[in-house]
């Protein structure tokens, strides 16, 4: 094993009573950011840039999310 190596992170933690994964994306530019939406308030808590698909098998990996996230705009 080297120095430098990766090791798998175990997932982390979300409150899905008070939280609900979702996909931000701008109408302007099209840029899509991961993150959750806080049910109560509706505020937008940012965790990741996506570029592509792989960045979004990421997010939902990291966080142990299954099926379909919604998108906002």
């Amino acid at each position: 094993m080297g120095l430098f190596s990766k090791k798998p992170k175990p997932a982390e933690r979300f409150d899905p009573a008070r939280f609900t994964p979702v996909i931000r994306s701008s109408i302007c530019t099209g840029e899509k950011t991961a993150g959750f939406r806080e049910k109560e308030t509706g505020r937008f808590l940012e965790v990741m840039l996506i570029r592509d698909g792989s960045d979004l098998e990421e997010f939902k990996h990291r966080y142990g999310i299954d099926g379909e996230i919604d998108t906002i705009y």
